[in-house]
């Protein structure tokens, strides 16, 4: 029996007995898998093999789950330092415990929800106490952590199920082909198998010289699988961001530009954000190192919204009594909102003479320190809008909302009354999930505040609005985890196949 080459190596290198991988014969007989990948399907076709196929999981740790591995758990770490504080004897205050054991940001919220869980102490009214009985060393979770970290492999248990839920491993799927001779597969062995030079593609040279008469040609299988051809696509979220721009131009809106990276005067201080308001410290936001500041400030401008941060506008203001400082407003970081492109557009510093009517819109990036979820990221999407217009009112917010989001096939939209300060009255968007039938925020939306635009130099009333894009996506694809669809763990999967249809 003559064979090709590569189905002859394939042949004598496979077993009667037992199943081989496909990437074991490929190393032996020195082939690549996928030529080794044919040649085993075409001789299934044949008859003298089995091509057998098993799904295998495979476990690799997240950037977040190498970190645990590496400096450890962070309720293992939060109980060391419990027993250290002495909390095994009697509680002690929790802020004490947080404090020394070295935990940061996010790492606290992560360290309290499973401390409990899994019976290193309890927390009650503050204080933190400590189960002298605990052992971190049985402590399941970070046993798999250690092993994983080593390069060793984890059999699917509860542990590896609440590591994956935790996001500190990603768990994939994938098919392992191997190869197990059949009884025809042995009979033509032991009668004895021959190497057929056949020719694989006809070229210009056997044609010139005539070659091609005498050279037998492999078959051609035009009923075999075509290989998966995965070519670059626009992404998902830049699919409907084009989508968004398209209507929203349609609707008479104008697109604003500005700088990622800003300085905390038009970040907050134009939207009346009082200094010390939570959301300014550093655990919210990612400031500059270097530039620390902004070099230049519109003196008239600054002037005009300290005096409304002190003392409000209009004969009834009263501003927020709150400190002030200019150096304080100067910093840079990345903004949190695109709003700070609208009080630039607003006071003129970007340069646009704008007068009433207006419509303006951006679709751009914010950025902030957030707690990694499946509706959060650190940077995110941002729908912005505005309308300046006489005798602007809540109906007219709400009609621009449900013409937007009808173009994209949402009509169920739902509002709450919510607070901002520098909108008033100020509502929050939601609506229902496609796939669980949840109802998810999308948005928040009011009317500039006088206190915010008078400042700015404007007269007329000012409806305003950020939408998320991503959640947008959601309503609109039914896919349920933000991380989907941009991240380090992005499906790719999700990303190849989706279609964004209006």
């Amino acid at each position: 029996m003559k064979l090709p080459p590569q189905q002859v190596a394939v042949l004598e290198a496979a077993s009667a007995d037992e199943p081989r991988r496909i990437a074991d014969l490929a190393a032996e007989i020195e082939r690549p898998p996928e030529t080794v990948t044919g040649a085993a399907f075409e001789l299934e076709d044949a008859g003298l093999v089995d091509v057998v196929e098993e799904t295998e999981e495979e476990v690799e740790l997240t950037e977040e789950g190498r970190e645990y591995a590496e400096d450890g758990l962070p309720e293992v770490r939060l109980y060391e330092a419990a027993l250290d504080a002495g909390a095994d004897d009697e509680p002690v205050s929790m802020g004490e415990v947080i404090g020394t054991s070295g935990l940061e940001g996010p790492q606290v919220d992560i360290a309290l929800s499973n401390y409990a869980r899994k019976g290193y102490g309890s927390i009650d009214s503050g204080d933190l106490a400590a189960d002298p009985d605990a052992d971190p060393s049985e402590d399941a979770e970070a046993a798999a952590l250690e092993t994983l970290a080593a390069g060793g492999a984890v059999e699917a248990d509860d542990a590896l199920d609440q590591l994956a839920r935790r996001d500190l491993v990603a768990v994939t799927e994938r098919t392992v082909r191997s190869v197990l001779l059949t009884e025809a597969g042995v009979t033509e062995l032991m009668a004895g198998v021959e190497s057929a030079e056949e020719v694989g593609q006809l070229t210009p040279d056997m044609l010139a010289s005539g070659e091609w008469r005498d050279a037998e040609f492999a078959d051609y299988n035009v009923e075999a699988d075509a290989g998966e051809h995965t070519p670059g696509k626009t992404h998902v979220l830049r699919q409907a961001s084009e989508r968004v721009k398209e209507v929203l131009v349609g609707m008479g809106f104008q697109e604003m530009e500005g700088p990622h990276v800003d300085a905390d005067f038009y970040i907050n201080d134009c939207l009346f954000m009082p200094q010390d308001h939570p959301a300014r410290n550093h655990w919210d936001r990612f400031a500059l190192e270097q530039p620390e500041k902004i070099d230049e400030l519109p003196e008239d401008l600054v002037e005009r919204v300290e005096r409304a941060h002190r003392e409000g506008v209009g004969p009834d203001g009263d501003g927020y009594h709150s400190p002030w400082d200019e150096d304080f407003a100067r910093a840079l970081a990345l903004r949190g909102h695109t709003t700070s492109l609208t009080a630039r557009y607003l006071s003129g510093v970007a340069g646009e003479d704008v007068e009433p009517p207006a419509r303006y819109f951006s679709v751009e990036k914010a950025y902030r320190n957030d707690t990694l979820d499946a509706t959060h990221l650190l940077e995110f999407f941002q729908i912005e809008g505005w309308v300046m217009a006489e005798d602007l009112s809540v109906r007219d917010l709400m009609g621009t909302f449900r013409e937007f989001y009808s173009q994209f096939g949402i009509t169920d939209i739902e509002f709450k009354p919510t607070y901002n300060p520098y909108t008033e009255p100020s509502f929050e968007l939601f609506g229902r999930h496609p796939e669980t039938g949840e109802l998810i925020e999308i948005g928040n939306s009011g009317i500039f505040r006088p206190e915010m635009l008078e400042p700015l130099g404007v007269e007329a009333d000012v409806m305003a609005w950020g939408l998320a894009l991503e959640r947008l996506l959601m309503l609109v694809t039914g896919f349920e985890d933000i991380r989907d669809v941009h991240g380090t763990l992005c499906d790719l999967e999700f990303l190849r196949d989706a279609e964004v249809v209006y």
